[in-house]
């Protein structure tokens, strides 16, 4: 039985592949190796974006390596396409094993004309209709009083729908978290928080910026469970997160999810070489043994069906070979013409506007009409 408010993370498989509770029926080898996929080839996503970056054809990205087994494991727990998610800024992956194509994060990357965006958001800060995920926000748990509002319509309304809103420690010392928090839990409306706890809030530990033992705590001020599960055990977070998910849609209320995971990258490229600054090589050695990808590895080949090297190396290649050929496709659509800034919001363009439109023809025609 799952219940909320555990001391300890829950899990169902330890870092060696054992389980250590009996794994449910569904986890057949064909879900388990499709899982495996999905994490290996986020990981080798966030291995080329780096380099798109390190080229200077992106200007901004944020790794979600480590956080495999959470985001995948997420995506597999909700209702895509039914539910709505208001995700924070290290959910690539997440939008990835939903089904967001690899195509439209890599042109909003790069801000090109195939961008849905049209170049007009900071880089990788998507969105994706059709998996009703709402545009990431780089503004610490701005995310979380309009998730809570937007399941509090989804009350009123009577659909069965349910609200999934993601966020990292550090948004829990935020303001605007606990009042979506608290606007939830007193409206008992239909949302499931999920904190991906990583550890780091930028250059901030997770010991220095709340007093409280553990997150899924927090619940109780809110009048909603809090479930503890390791975010490296991806059958971990599927059984938890979906148990917690169908008690929410089922009318029980809001509830949190903490995933317990670790960032090995940096914040962003706006803090290289995290371990020259604020936390020890020793500290992220000691996460890397914990590893996602290769505990589901583990499992696998204590359940007679390994990954071999060379299926491992092919599925490398092939995503190394997707990234490329979109990266090529993206960019031979062009950059966004200036024009744009002055399209898609007003029907009628303010006069102040139209001054900036004819302002910047000029410098762009040298004063020619």
């Amino acid at each position: 039985m799952i219940q909320p408010f555990t001391p300890e993370p829950i899990r169902f498989v330890a870092e060696d592949g054992m389980p250590v509770q009996p794994l449910p029926e569904r986890y057949t080898p064909e879900v388990l190796r499709d899982l495996h996929r999905l994490m290996l080839q986020a990981r080798e996503f966030d291995r080329k974006l780096i380099t798109l970056l390190r080229q200077g054809r992106t200007t901004f990205y944020a790794q979600s390596s480590g956080m495999e087994a959470t985001q995948v494991g997420l995506a597999r727990s909700i209702r895509v396409g039914h539910d709505w998610v208001w995700p924070y800024y290290r959910d690539h992956t997440l939008g990835l094993a939903m089904g967001v194509p690899m195509s439209e994060l890599i042109s909003q990357c790069l801000g090109t004309n195939s961008d849905s965006c049209r170049g007009r958001q900071m880089p990788h800060h998507f969105a994706a209709q059709r998996q009703n995920f709402v545009s990431i926000s780089s503004s610490i748990a701005s995310q979380v009083p309009p998730a809570a509002g937007n399941a509090m319509a989804q009350k009123y309304l009577g659909v069965d729908e349910i609200t999934v809103c993601t966020f990292g420690d550090g948004a829990t010392s935020e303001g605007d978290w606990h009042a979506g928090m608290n606007m939830a839990g007193a409206a008992q409306a239909p949302a499931l928080f999920i904190c991906e706890n990583n550890q780091w809030a930028i250059s901030t530990s997770i010991r220095e910026q709340t007093a409280s033992e553990t997150i899924h705590i927090k619940a109780k001020a809110y009048g909603m469970p809090g479930y503890y599960v390791d975010g490296n055990d991806i059958i971990a977070v599927m059984e938890v997160c979906g148990y917690a998910a169908e008690q929410v849609r089922s009318g029980q209320g809001p509830a949190l999810v903490e995933c317990l995971t670790y960032r090995v990258g940096s914040h962003s490229n706006a803090d290289a070489d995290a371990e020259k600054h604020y936390r020890t090589r020793e500290e992220v050695d000691a996460w890397l043994a914990r590893d996602p990808i290769t505990r589901l590895e583990n499992l696998l080949a204590h359940l007679g069906h390994p990954v071999t090297a060379e299926e491992r190396a092919a599925m490398i290649a092939q995503t190394h070979r997707e990234v490329d050929e979109q990266v090529l496709a993206a960019e031979a659509t062009g950059q966004p013409d200036w024009r744009i800034m002055f399209e898609d919001v007003y029907a009628d363009l303010p006069d102040h506007l139209r001054q900036q439109e004819a302002f910047l023809r000029a410098e762009q025609t040298g004063g020619r009409a």
